[in-house]
């Protein structure tokens, strides 16, 4: 089971930090990421992580501003997100995969186990 917190609503220009906890099972050999859906638009890959921390993946429209990291001994991943813009207002769900690297076809479908799902909303 995947949790996510620390979703809420802030200003633009502020930050948050979401936290994914797994709890049922150890995650430290999965990759894991951070999906995001917007109203009306399509769920959108937004940061990923291989199971050992080495390697990640930022989509370009939060690059610079989000970062993603993981802690194998916590079972959590966190996404620390900055200078939050309006678009960045979605619902935001954490998943894991069964694959450990962050490769082209990991990042095409990765997603075995999901999160509910938190809200960030950001206004102007």
């Amino acid at each position: 089971q995947l949790a996510e917190s620390g979703g809420g609503a802030v200003q633009a220009g502020g930050s948050l930090r979401l936290a994914c906890a797994a709890s049922g099972r150890t995650v430290s050999l999965y990759a894991m990421g951070w999906y995001r859906q917007a109203p009306g638009k399509e769920r959108e890959l937004v940061s990923a992580i291989s199971a050992s921390g080495g390697d990640t993946y930022v989509v370009d429209s939060v690059k610079g501003r989000f970062t993603i990291s993981r802690d194998n001994a916590k079972n959590t991943m966190w996404l620390q997100m900055n200078s939050l813009k309006p678009e960045d207002t979605a619902i935001y769900s954490c998943a894991a995969d069964l694959r450990s690297d962050i490769t082209s076809e990991t990042l095409r479908n990765l997603g075995d186990y999901w999160g509910q799902g938190t809200q960030v909303t950001v206004s102007s």
